[in-house]
């Protein structure tokens, strides 16, 4: 059976603090939270162990997180010459768009498929970080890997997400996950 670990991060600084969001990798990593099929268990990793982080990705047999490609890997490219993108990986909210042509968040996706609003969003995660709240982002960043494992698991299974559309209609996107 292959090692899937399913993968997201909060950041200590908003694109605003950093100077843009080109800049990704300057906002610096509060905490990041994995939960892999391999042992079945969630580990949580505070930026003193961001090294570990990257070697659990980089062992993986595939990575899978909502928008990792182009937030998640980008940050901790500031911790680490070795290119997370080179790890297989599926990016739910990427492929989500490729598919239909625009970005859905993790909350729309999440609450129209599972029936299961996000706890918190990453506004709330940097004032946790600014109180020094770190078991606050733990918990919100691991119920963040559970929805990304569960919808993942629900394409898999039915071949089809859901999402509620600007005009407040529930829509199917089919996915091959």
């Amino acid at each position: 059976m292959p090692n899937i670990v399913y993968f997201d991060l909060e950041t200590q600084r908003s694109a605003a603090d950093v100077g843009g969001w080109d800049r990704k990798r300057d906002m610096k990593m509060s905490v990041g939270v994995t939960f892999s099929t391999g042992d079945g268990q969630y580990r949580i990793y505070d930026e003193a162990h961001v090294n570990d982080l990257v070697k659990q990705l980089m062992r993986a047999d595939l990575v899978v997180g909502f928008n990792v490609i182009n937030f998640d890997y980008e940050v901790l490219a500031g911790y680490s010459p070795l290119d997370l993108r080179a790890v297989p990986t599926l990016d739910l909210m990427k492929d989500l768009e490729d598919k239909l042509g625009f970005r859905l968040s993790l909350d729309a996706v999440a609450k129209a498929t599972l029936k299961a609003p996000k706890i918190a969003d990453g506004l709330q995660a940097l004032r946790w970080w600014k109180e020094g709240k770190l078991m606050q982002i733990a918990e919100y960043c691991c119920f963040d890997v559970k929805i990304t494992k569960e919808l993942h698991e629900h394409g898999q299974r039915h071949g089809e997400v859901y999402y509620v559309d600007r005009s407040g209609q529930k829509r199917t996107a089919n996915v091959k996950w």
